[in-house]
């Protein structure tokens, strides 16, 4: 059994990781950090490098959790490959970060944590920085 962590650099990101940290020694299990890289997109801000990696790590191991750092590429579909990653993993929860958005923006740029939220076929844990 693992909590499945989808993280991007960002507050939001930081928080997910320490929710799903706290979560995985609750429940004494491993955890898997998703950094879904959309394909193409190579070089945006949501990329992290080994420096970054090596940091979620060590936070896991702090926090007594074996950590696995996982950078999947993704289409527009991050539910789907979060719902895939779950089951590949035997993911008991999915832990992710949210931030605050206008009815206007969620309208415009649509809202993946709200897809991920509905459409996961695993329990949702969200965090906000």
């Amino acid at each position: 059994m693992t909590i499945l962590i989808g993280y991007l650099p960002a507050p939001e990101g930081e928080a997910a990781l320490r929710a799903g940290f706290a979560e995985a020694a609750l429940r004494t299990c491993d955890a898997v950090v998703v950094n879904s890289q959309r394909r193409g997109a190579s070089g945006t801000p949501t990329e992290i490098d080994k420096d970054d990696i090596d940091r979620i790590v060590a936070l896991g191991e702090e926090a007594g959790v074996a950590v696995t750092v996982l950078q999947p590429d993704h289409e527009d579909d991050v539910p789907g490959t979060l719902n895939d990653l779950a089951a590949e993993h035997d993911a008991q929860l999915i832990v992710i970060g949210l931030r605050k958005r206008s009815a206007i923006g969620k309208f415009i740029l649509g809202s993946q944590a709200q897809r991920i939220l509905l459409e996961a076929e695993v329990p949702v844990l969200t965090a906000k920085a």
